[in-house]
């Protein structure tokens, strides 16, 4: 080789992007099509637009306001419950005592309003109290002893539902706590948490416009927030979440707590609805906001999901649950449809991503 002649960089310039230049398929930005069905809550979306066009043909009632008033109800008491359930999925973990846990709540604030002779608030903070400490001894127990979170909270379901069954006929001497109608404070909190306002005519249940603020709330934590990413990042690999300095045992003890503070939202609500708790509820319903959550695009395994697909998964429970009834079906067919629903539901997001993976 001779002194003139140069030897080729090690490093050289990549070429410059542009109109007419060719990139690789790392780089090409994908159709919006594609990135749309990527998003976890598109297949939900379809199957809720499926289900409400199906029930405005087969149930006629259905296309009045306040028919879909009942609906968006029916809806918000479960997806009121379904967004901490799917971020505590997203986070790879799921709860089996979140039925159990709404009881729980409504029973501890009505006994102890009533039975202490005590302003209502009083028994709404006690609540509040002692649903989050259920959610932190869920989440404790899972960061201390490493068992899946399925053992911890099937064994709090069943702690839980004994204890509201047995404390509640110890101190009412019945199954289900006296009426708190005409108690102290009552109608405030009947205003925050079951009250009703009027639009156009329909009546609309307050639980609607929470279960909305609620969503908006958790999508911009998910979305905007480094606690969202944790989020994301502990439901994912926990072990690589830990290694890149995530709080894990901090991350997964809030979302546990989160889904107490869901608990003692609903509880409340039921309470001051209704006056009165039956301490034999809530049993069942776990299994409905898990369902809610699975059919809104979040994944068993975690790490995958948004707040969106859940308030779309709640929508087609209420929208079936109530349907049934103005198509006057028998009512004994909800399970069955619920079932379907599901499966279909996992089915279209598991096509969906798998089309978006392709291309």
């Amino acid at each position: 080789m001779s002194m003139a002649q140069q030897a080729a960089p090690a490093v050289t310039t990549p070429p410059a992007s542009g109109p007419g230049k060719e990139t690789d398929g790392r780089t090409q930005q994908r159709p919006l099509a594609l990135r749309l069905l990527a998003r976890p809550e598109i297949g939900v979306f379809l199957g809720a637009v499926a289900v409400f066009v199906f029930f405005l043909v087969a149930a006629p009632p259905v296309r009045d306001g306040s028919s879909m008033a009942n609906v968006l109800y029916q809806s918000s008491t479960i997806g009121i419950m379904a967004l901490p359930v799917a971020l505590l999925m997203i986070g790879g973990e799921f709860d089996l005592s979140a039925g159990v846990a709404v009881i729980t709540s409504a029973l501890t604030a009505s006994m102890t309003a009533y039975q202490l002779s005590m302003n209502v608030w009083v028994g709404v903070i006690v609540a509040l109290a002692v649903s989050l400490a259920v959610g932190l001894f869920n989440g404790w127990m899972l960061v201390k002893t490493g068992l899946p979170s399925f053992l911890i909270t099937l064994g709090s379901f069943l702690i839980l539902q004994g204890v509201n069954l047995a404390v509640t006929k110890l101190v009412t001497g019945n199954v289900a706590t006296d009426d708190i109608s005409t108690m102290d404070g009552f109608d405030q909190a009947k205003a925050l948490f079951a009250s009703s306002f009027d639009v156009g005519g329909v009546n609309v249940k307050i639980t609607v416009v929470w279960w909305l603020v609620f969503a908006a709330i958790a999508t911009w934590v998910l979305l905007r927030t480094k606690y969202g990413n944790w989020i994301f990042a502990v439901g994912g690999n926990q072990q690589s979440a830990r290694a890149v300095g995530v709080p894990v045992t901090f991350t997964k003890i809030s979302l546990f707590m989160l889904v107490g503070f869901g608990a003692w939202f609903v509880g409340m609500h039921q309470l001051f609805a209704f006056n009165t708790v039956q301490s034999g509820e809530g049993v069942g319903q776990e299994l409905i906001y898990i369902a809610a959550a699975v059919i809104g695009g979040c994944l068993l395994t975690g790490g995958s999901g948004s707040a969106i697909g859940p308030v779309f998964g709640a929508f087609m429970f209420g929208m079936v649950q109530q349907g049934i009834v103005y198509a006057g079906w028998n009512p004994d067919w909800f399970k069955a449809f619920l079932g379907v629903m599901l499966l279909g539901a996992t089915l279209i997001n598991l096509w969906v991503s798998r089309t978006a993976a392709r291309r």
